[in-house]
């Protein structure tokens, strides 16, 4: 059953464990999640007080201002404040930033400056008369820590400023470079590969490496560390000697500081945005870890004038590139069957955007998986994309467990959710497989309803000439009948030329089938004839049911919980997903018709025996005008069509929904007949 969500329970959840990450994170530089952990659930924290008000306190992590550190060091103020940046997420955000800039700058032409963000420990560095005298870590902006020693082990931080034609003035008073300290990845690998060597553990990432180095307490071992600093601003206390963000880098280049060669300016919207996509597709060949790009206002003076709001400066922006991971509820585990036979467990989840893509499933493999992992229904769970396609659960939230869950059951759940088949797990095997159903039994079931009427109609697709198919080894899946040749089939047994020629000319003619007999046709379990229609209606092509929510398929008539999860689960199978990718490569291209003809809005539900026709006659001439056949009786159904040996539970739900009942001359009568 799916898991229904307390909202305050789960702000009280989120609120204690995002607490107890940002203790780690801020005042032990020892986080146990990734960042993009810790931002997945701030934004579930964040929505929810959106959408509960009444819920928010002044304790929640979303009032909060800021964090101090804790150490062995001594505390520092900053000259001015080390402000954090709001986050943008897509073109709209930034149109709107701009929209607020005009507002309050009426008239103004703007620049702007871009530059690629940095994923490291934020710093100060003070100069004077040109030489070193303090380094500062942000803090909680005001007040940071003097780390000035170990500053001074990282061998591209120059001890003295340079003095530069043109530039001498900034050897002379106080200068205040701040960047990022970051660990450039090659230099992480390398050190990592020395520590697999000596038999210690990895270190996890290159950015809590960094602000983890400079807070020990040993210069030393800072120095033995290839730590790397890159400037990103420059503060005189005479502001006018720096005008624009622009004239910053090139000053901080002149007196030999590193900073991002890759930073520019630009006069449009446009060009900023341009700017965002090239990085997005090349920030892998970056030499340090990025996870966006920073926007500013280039003009200084424009700059300040434009304010501060809270923590964070008006004029400036963050760009976040989408996270990798995130985190989501596990709604339910439901099993797939898939063409060889195996049971596949796959998680459903609330939909997540992850990578750029909105994930709801992700397969989990075997039940050794779901034991190993502990995955349950409740479960908050990590998740992330492997080789940034295909959605996986990395980890539990163990923290967000519900207190009434239980271990999956991956026996039970194979009975209660596929009944009609027995399933034996071989020795040494970690897949559960159905008794007696061998892929190509499997198969061959799956052409023939492929093929059958009610599907893509393909009448030479009998019985007989699918196992002859199936038994040669020329069909392996549903999509392999699209490339079969004339001269392949000619060899088989049952083939002659005129049978053969029929065959493969039969199968291209059904490139083009109708999208709901294209749906019917993939057998996704408990999808029949009316809702492969309904579901066409809906969604009108493959492309927008595959990424459809258990809540969009909710909305469809007689989809409920369990067909909707039997849908998503079947997209999930990687062995669907190749399968509708192979569709598309032989040019299977199903359509979207809507539906037509006199009965349209109409719905007809039978009960007992007709005499001229059967129930599957029936369905196929109201679908064919339009109508909707129904199995059970309805609020909207219209018509009960009543034959002989009749039970009495459709006649008497008939009544009390006034549907009008007919019998089987008044039924051809409305047909046509």
């Amino acid at each position: 059953m799916m898991m229904l969500i307390q909202p305050e329970k789960r702000i009280k959840e989120l609120r204690a464990l995002i607490d107890t990450f940002s203790y780690e994170y801020h005042m032990l530089d020892s986080p146990t999640v990734d960042d993009a952990v810790y931002d997945s659930l701030f934004s579930e924290l964040k929505s929810l007080e959106v959408k509960y008000p009444e819920l928010i306190t002044t304790d929640s992590p979303t009032q909060r201002v800021g964090n101090e550190l804790s150490g062995g060091f001594k505390k520092a103020e900053h000259s001015t404040r080390m402000l954090s940046l709001n986050d943008v997420f897509d073109k709209s955000e930034v149109e709107s930033w701009v929209k607020r800039i005009d507002k309050l700058l009426p008239g103004r032409k703007h620049e702007f400056f871009a530059d690629i963000k940095m994923d490291g420990l934020a710093c100060a560095l003070i100069y004077q008369d040109g030489l070193l005298v303090r380094a500062i870590t942000r803090g909680n902006s005001f007040v940071g820590e003097d780390v000035t020693d170990n500053v001074r082990t990282i061998k591209n931080i120059p001890l003295r400023l340079r003095s530069t034609v043109g530039f001498e003035k900034f050897s002379i008073g106080r200068t205040e470079v701040r960047g990022e300290i970051v660990m450039l990845k090659k230099d992480f690998a390398r050190l990592n590969k020395k520590r697999l060597a000596a038999g210690e553990p990895e270190f996890a990432n290159p950015r809590n490496l960094a602000a983890g180095t400079i807070r020990q307490l040993d210069p030393k071992l800072v120095a033995a560390r290839p730590l790397h600093f890159r400037a990103y601003d420059l503060l005189r206390d005479d502001s006018s000697e720096v005008p624009t963000n622009m004239s910053a880098y090139q000053t901080l280049s002149a007196i030999g500081i590193t900073r991002n060669l890759e930073a520019d300016i630009f006069t449009t919207l446009n060009g900023v945005m341009k700017f965002v996509d090239i990085w997005d597709k090349k920030r892998n060949e970056l030499p340090f870890n990025t996870d966006g790009l920073v926007i500013k206002v280039n003009d200084r003076a424009q700059y300040v004038e434009l304010g501060i709001v809270g923590k964070q400066p008006r004029a400036a922006v963050a760009y976040k590139y989408m996270a990798e991971k995130a985190t989501t509820i596990v709604r339910d585990i439901v099993i797939s069957l898939g063409r060889t036979g195996a049971a596949t467990p796959v998680a459903v989840f609330n939909p997540v955007i992850v990578a750029g893509t909105t994930v709801q499933h992700a397969s989990l493999h075997n039940a050794d998986e779901i034991i190993r992992k502990d995955i349950r229904i409740g479960d908050t769970v990590v998740i992330f994309k492997a080789g940034d396609i295909i959605p996986q659960v990395d980890s539990v939230v163990l923290e967000l467990r519900p207190k009434d869950s239980s271990m999956f059951d991956f026996e039970k759940a194979l009975s209660e959710q596929l009944p009609e088949y027995k399933f034996e797990r071989s020795e040494g095997e970690v897949v559960y497989r159905a008794k007696g159903m061998t892929g190509p039994i499997l198969l061959a079931r799956a052409l023939q309803h492929f093929a059958s009427k009610g599907a893509l109609d393909i009448d030479t697709l009998g019985e007989k000439n699918v196992i002859a198919l199936v038994e040669s080894g020329l069909v392996n899946n549903l999509a392999d009948i699209y490339s079969l040749r004339f001269e392949q089939v000619i060899k088989l047994d049952r083939f002659a030329n005129i049978s053969a020629r029929k065959l493969v000319d039969a199968i291209q003619a059904a490139k083009k089938p109708t999208l709901e007999r294209f749906i019917y046709g993939l057998g996704i379990r408990h999808v029949g004839i009316q809702t492969a229609i309904d579901l066409a209606n809906r969604f009108e092509s493959i492309k927008t049911l595959r990424v459809a929510t258990i809540d969009d398929l909710q909305q469809v008539e007689g989809v409920g919980e369990v067909v909707a999860e039997s849908i998503v689960a079947w997209f999930a199978d990687p062995d669907n997903e190749s399968l509708l990718r192979q569709f598309e490569r032989f040019m299977v291209q199903p359509y979207f018709k809507k539906s037509s003809g006199k009965l349209l809005g109409m719905s007809f539900v039978v009960t007992g025996t007709l005499e001229s026709m059967s129930r599957e006659e029936v369905g196929n001439r109201v679908r064919a005008l339009g109508g909707i056949f129904q199995s059970a009786v309805a609020k909207d159904t219209t018509y009960l069509v009543v034959g002989d040996k009749v039970g009495g539970s459709k006649l008497k739900k008939a009544q009390s929904y006034t549907v009008k009942i007919i019998n089987e001359l008044q039924l051809k009568e409305i047909l046509g007949n």
